[in-house]
């Protein structure tokens, strides 16, 4: 360009153009791009292809690369496309370290470019260089708060909750509310249930809270509260308390802690499946606020939890969830199909071989009478008798025949009961009853004398007692007395003595008095060699009371003559490895025929008079000898020293003498098992050695 001395520039001339008509023959542009394309005036032939051999070849090749790169960004510095293209060819060279400064540069450039940031961190990302890619990122949005994009590759890069719920609220910060509310079931979806967090679903709620959707708000809360375990949902717990107290009611409070107790049992059943007593708690707590189905899944998970054992004692509590199970599809859903397949799924659990639930038949059966199905009922209740026949299975079906009135089937209930526990009193007392009730009395004999004649029986003393009372209801005296009888023959116990006399004074008859009477006293001639002393002392104060009230003096009299005495006694105690273990004492009843009998025990009462009879005999002779020698001493003169010990001589054979009688008498004391505690005892029930002692001291005295 031309200057003039003075520094001005001179502009230069425009060429004229002096024909300024248009050619005759026009060219258009197109007409000129075709025969560019037949001439081949614009390819150019490929640069040829290189081969790179040795490491100083691909320096070259990577200088005059980088040559050509930095001048395309010298010629233009903000097309941004000229330096992700040399970053990219770097990264390709695996010349991290200097792609990562020509990002740098680029920023220094156009910091604002987002394409610029997204391909700098997905070059990091690519590297897995984890920690630079986390600083780009918060570099971007550090500097751009607002690009959605960002956050978005935020999370799919770093799916982390605080990053869910960052990205959540920014999009809630700049009034986009559905895409925050797309974003929080976005990462719910995310996470899924097996990472799920509590901080996600209190933001969640939080957010919804804001936006015043109390009601999704509250659904939150109770699909989180489902799934996430107790220990690491506190502040759930505390933020839903905290709602419902400001935006519920009561029934919303309720809830809440419905959903805490209800988690708390989750957690105890799955620690402890075969807790049956929290299975119970769980389903009260369920029944009392869910519908059908929750109930219904609750009470299949519990039935599901079979004893391992198969022994009754385990299979007590675990049976009656199906009972509760069968009453709630009754009575709460009112579901009968459902009922019936509850009972016979439960009956087929039941290992009957081993053991059976008698409660489960009946409760079956009388499921089936209330639907008027009274086929099914005995078609199950006689099942399970043919399965596993138990008493009170028996006694169920029994019942409901009887309320049903088909006393023939209960009389063949009866006969196949009593084929299967022949021993059973209680069921030939009902089967006579039964017939009785009936009006066929000679039945009910028949049954009462098969019952009678069984080889073994649990309670015979209950049936022969039922056999008599029904006698006497029938006022078949003779007979009554004829059982009495055959049960004396099998037994000679008191009280049925007692019963047969109390039996006769309850006839209204003439003789009723003396068959009493005549019943006591064979009663104690039966009982005298009995070896229980307290029986035969029953049978006497009964026989004692008869007679104070309608016998005479004399017989009061001499049933008071048979009374016995009681003595206190000392015995041996022998311990379990057969040594001593000392003396015990203990009470006796002495009877006046049984002393009768026994002449030793009247020996050794005169034997005993005997022995204080010569006591006093030597006494005498002692006080007289001593009165002798004082005559023989003259007056004022003591005895001589050589006589001294012949008077002391009779002294000592004197104590030595009484010794060897008491020594005597305790030989002779311990060696009688039935004497008396004292002397005055004995005598006073011995009238004969009464008046033999007093002879006997008379004639002591007349000496």
């Amino acid at each position: 360009m031309a200057s003039t001395a003075a520094g001005k520039q001179r502009i230069p001339k425009v060429a004229k153009v002096k024909n300024k008509a248009p050619a005759e023959v026009q060219i258009t542009a197109e007409q000129l791009l075709r025969e560019a394309k037949e001439r081949e005036l614009e390819l150019l032939p490929p640069p040829p292809k290189q081969k790179i051999t040795d490491k100083e070849e691909l320096n070259d090749y990577k200088l005059r690369k980088r040559k050509a790169f930095e001048d395309n960004i010298r010629k233009n510095r903000t097309v941004i496309s000229n330096w992700i293209k040399y970053a990219q060819w770097e990264e390709s060279l695996q010349e991290v370290q200097r792609a990562r400064s020509i990002y740098e540069r680029a920023l220094d450039v156009d910091h604002r470019n987002i394409t610029l940031w997204l391909k700098y961190a997905e070059m990091e990302m690519k590297n897995r260089q984890v920690n630079h890619s986390r600083n780009i990122w918060d570099r971007a949005i550090t500097i751009l708060p607002r690009v959605n994009q960002f956050c978005r590759a935020l999370v799919m890069v770093h799916p982390e909750v605080k990053n869910w719920i960052k990205y959540a609220n920014f999009e809630d910060k700049h009034g986009y509310i559905a895409l925050g509310r797309k974003v929080f079931e976005r990462a719910v979806e995310f996470f899924g249930e097996d990472h799920i967090s509590e901080s996600l679903y209190v933001a969640f709620a939080r957010f919804e809270e804001k936006q015043k959707e109390f009601e999704r708000v509250r659904i939150i809360y109770k699909y989180a509260l489902d799934r996430i375990p107790k220990q690491q949902a506190q502040e759930l717990f505390k933020n839903y308390t905290v709602f419902e107290k400001r935006f519920g009611d009561r029934r919303g409070i309720e809830d809440v802690i419905v959903s805490k107790r209800r988690f708390q049992y989750e957690e105890e059943v799955k620690a402890s499946p075969h807790n049956y007593d929290a299975w119970f708690d769980y389903l009260r707590l369920v029944e009392s606020d869910a519908d059908a189905d929750t109930v219904r899944e609750v009470y299949e998970r519990a039935i599901a939890n079979i004893p391992p054992i198969q022994e009754k004692r385990h299979w007590r509590r675990y049976i009656y969830l199906w009972i509760n199970y069968a009453l709630y599809e009754e009575l709460e859903v009112k579901d009968p199909e459902r009922t019936r397949q509850v009972y016979q799924a439960c009956l087929e659990v039941i290992p009957h071989k081993k053991f059976t639930f008698a409660k489960i038949w009946l409760l079956y059966g009388q499921f089936e009478i209330r639907q008027k199905n009274l086929q099914n009922a005995r078609r199950g209740l006689g099942t399970s008798i043919g399965k596993c026949p138990k008493n009170k299975l028996f006694k169920g079906y029994i019942e409901l025949e009887l309320q049903l009135r088909e006393f023939d089937r209960c009389r063949k209930l009866y006969e196949k009961y009593l084929e299967f526990s022949p021993e059973n009193c209680t069921t030939w007392i009902k089967f006579s009853e039964l017939e009785t009730i009936l009006g066929d009395t000679e039945r009910a004999r028949a049954i009462f004398e098969l019952a009678i004649g069984q080889p073994r029986l649990d309670m015979p003393e209950v049936l022969w007692k039922s056999y008599i009372d029904f006698e006497i209801e029938q006022e078949e005296y003779d007979n009554t007395r004829g059982l009495y009888k055959r049960l004396l023959q099998r037994t000679q116990h008191v009280k049925v003595w007692i019963s047969y006399a109390q039996f006769e004074m309850s006839i209204d008859s003439d003789d009723r008095i003396q068959r009493c009477r005549q019943i006591y006293e064979e009663a104690n001639k039966s009982m005298q060699g009995c070896e229980e002393k307290e029986e035969r002392l029953m049978l006497l104060e009964s026989w004692r009371d008869y007679e104070e009230e309608f016998g005479s003096l004399a017989n009061k009299d001499r049933v008071q003559k048979l009374l016995p005495e009681k003595v206190k006694k000392r015995r041996k105690i022998t311990a379990e490895d057969g040594s001593d273990a000392g003396w015990e004492e203990y009470y006796d009843y002495i009877f006046p025929e049984d002393a009768a009998n026994q002449p030793n025990l009247k020996l050794l009462a005169m034997a005993k008079m005997w022995k204080k009879q010569q006591q006093v005999e030597e006494e005498q002779e002692e006080e007289e000898e001593e009165e002798e020698e004082e005559q023989q001493v003259p007056q004022g003169k003591e005895p001589q020293e050589s006589s001294e010990p012949e008077e002391e001589e009779p002294a000592a054979h004197r104590e030595q003498k009484e010794k060897e009688n008491d020594d005597r008498d305790d030989d002779d004391e311990s060696s009688s098992s039935s004497s008396s505690s004292s002397d005055s005892e004995s005598d006073s029930n011995h009238e004969d050695d009464k008046e033999k002692s007093e002879q006997t001291k008379a004639d002591a005295e007349k000496q």
